[in-house]
Formats: C-alpha cells, structure tokens, sequence
C-alpha cells in the first residue's frame, strides 16, 4: 500500500528524525557512558535503564527512516480549486443533529483524533472520498447510523 503523507506530515517525521539523531541519542549515549564509568554494569541501574532507552530510540529512528524513504508525498496547492474530496482535503460536515465538526483527510502516520485529522483508509475517511460539497452520505457507526452532510471542501 503507498504510503500518502501531506507536506507538513513530512515535515513532521522528518523533524523527529533530526532531534533523536542530534539531540536525544548524543544525550542518552552520554548517560550510558556516564553509568558505565561508574563501575559494575550488572547492577547499574542508570545503565541498563540507558541501554533500553537508546534501543526504543533506534527502533524508532528506524521505523521513521523507512516510512519517509516509501513515503509519496501529495501537494495539496495542486488541487485547490477543487470541491471534491481527496486526500488532503480540510471538510466541514455536519451531522444530522445540527453537530457541526471539521476533519482533515490524511496518511497513516499523521492521525490526530484530537485535532480532526483522519486516516483516509479509515471508515469515516473512506466514506468522504470523492464526495462533493453539499452532498450528504449516510455512516455507519458501531452504535447505529448518521447522516452527514458536507458543507465545506478546501485544501490548505
């Protein structure tokens, strides 16, 4: 499956990527060096916690190499006229208790619930793709059905 990230997503990883490189492992690495020094590694605590951290940092670097090395990054400037939904695309909805809520479709590795980005492989982001503004759809939901209606396409 291609990997879709907007801008600013990539951006983002990539800004992680640089702080563990030049900030966060130098730091631990010296921590460890510091615990080794201290003596009997066996039972130093500070260096066996050292150690485990300075793992989780490269597994982490590691994963972030890989999904930005298969990431396709997709300008969103490119489709700004547009009031369909693809991928990118900041909606305005409302349900059909009035709720008004605003969501941005983006790639796997950007969802943030909390600030209204959606996957666009997960059910409610499917279920926009290709849809125009003023349209209403019907979503399934664990807890029954709502009807949603699109007020608002755009690309930021």
């Amino acid at each position: 499956m291609t990997n879709y990230i907007t801008k600013e997503g990539a951006l983002r990883l990539q800004a992680e990527l640089t702080r563990l490189r030049t900030i966060d492992r130098p730091k631990i690495v010296r921590e460890v060096a510091d615990a080794a020094a201290q003596g009997d590694r066996s039972e130093n605590a500070e260096y066996i916690y050292g150690k485990k951290k300075l793992r989780e940092i490269d597994r982490r670097m590691h994963w972030l190499i890989k999904r930005i090395d298969v990431a396709e990054i997709i300008d969103l400037k490119e489709r700004a006229q547009q009031d369909q939904i693809f991928f990118g695309a900041t909606v305005d909805l409302e349900d059909e208790d009035g709720n008004a809520r605003t969501l941005q479709i983006v790639g796997v590795d950007e969802v943030d619930a909390d600030h209204g980005k959606i996957s666009y492989v997960s059910p409610l982001g499917r279920a926009m793709l290709k849809r125009k503004t003023g349209e209403s759809f019907a979503f399934h939901k664990p807890n029954g059905e709502i009807e949603y209606t699109i007020l608002a396409v755009r690309y930021e």
